[in-house]
C-alpha cells in the first residue's frame, strides 16, 4: 500500500530527506519512514505537515518561530504558541521517531540529520 502510495502521488510534492540514520520521504501529508520495503508510513495533522515540510527543507538546521509562523498561518494571527503546538503534535504522530524533531532553546528547531539524532 505504501509502495503505491509513493508511486501514484504527483513526484512534485515528494522530498526525499536523509535525517538520522533513514531517510525520510515527504509526499503531501504523508511521511515515509525508513529505506526499507515497506517503509513505515506516518500521517501528521496538516498544519503539522507543513512544519514538517519547513523543517525538511533545510535538515539539520535551526527554523526559528517566525518562518514555519509565515508559512504555515500566513495572515491568520497565529502566536509562536501555534508553532510549539504543532510540533508536539509532530512529535506525537512520530511515535518512536520524535526524537528527529529537535529542540534548540531560544532559536527554535531543526530536523536531525546524524545517527542518533545529535544535539547541535
Amino acid at each position: 500500500m505504501v509502495h503505491l502510495l509513493t508511486a501514484t502521488l504527483p513526484g512534485r510534492d515528494r522530498h526525499l530527506v536523509p535525517a538520522d540514520d533513514r531517510t525520510l520521504v515527504l509526499q503531501g501529508n504523508a511521511l515515509l519512514l525508513g529505506d526499507d520495503t515497506p517503509a513505515e508510513a506516518v500521517w501528521p495533522a496538516p498544519g503539522s505537515a507543513r512544519v514538517l515540510r519547513a523543517l525538511a527543507e533545510r535538515p539539520g538546521w535551526v527554523v526559528g518561530r517566525p518562518e514555519p509562523l509565515r508559512r504555515v498561518w500566513p495572515g491568520r494571527g497565529a502566536d509562536e504558541h501555534a508553532v510549539e503546538a504543532a510540533v508536539t503534535r509532530l512529535r506525537a504522530a512520530l511515535g518512536p521517531h520524535a526524537s528527529l524533531i529537535r529542540t534548540v532553546p531560544k532559536r527554535g528547531c531543526r530536523l536531525a540529520t546524524e545517527p542518533g539524532g545529535g544535539t547541535g
